[in-house]
């Protein structure tokens, strides 16, 4: 089964720009760094970064979208090693604000605009939800 067909959300491609700390079990707050988005959705994104990030680790970021500057936590689900040297960071949102979960569903939501197909993959995905 692809990656693709294991999501939820659809997951846009998409290169922003962010910043992150990592965050220890107690709160406190290690690395900052720089990285960015490969895609995203309403659940997570998939962060490139130059260095390897440990999977079940805890991250603050703040990305732009567009006009708009979002924090979430997420949790890193893996890590993966490119041949650029970069790794990609699959991460998982565990807590955003409403105004910050509104603001990526639109983001995504103007991609399903674009990409109709995109759209449709998210009907399918979300078919589970309809009462009988």
């Amino acid at each position: 089964m692809s990656d693709s067909e294991r999501r939820r959300y659809i997951r846009p491609e998409s290169l922003n720009l962010l910043d992150y700390i990592v965050v220890d079990e107690q709160g406190v707050q290690s690395e900052y760094s720089m990285g960015r988005t490969l895609n995203i959705s309403i659940g997570g994104i998939l962060m490139e970064t130059h260095i390897k990030l440990q999977g079940g680790q805890q991250v603050m970021i703040t990305v732009g979208l567009e006009d708009e500057l979002i924090d979430v936590m997420g949790r890193i689900i893996h890590s993966t090693p490119h041949d650029d040297g970069m790794y990609h960071n699959g991460i998982e949102f565990f807590h955003a604000s409403i105004e910050d979960r509104r603001i990526i569903n639109n983001y995504v939501e103007a991609f399903h605009g674009q990409f109709p197909e995109a759209a449709e993959k998210k009907k399918q995905a979300l078919s589970f939800l309809k009462k009988d």
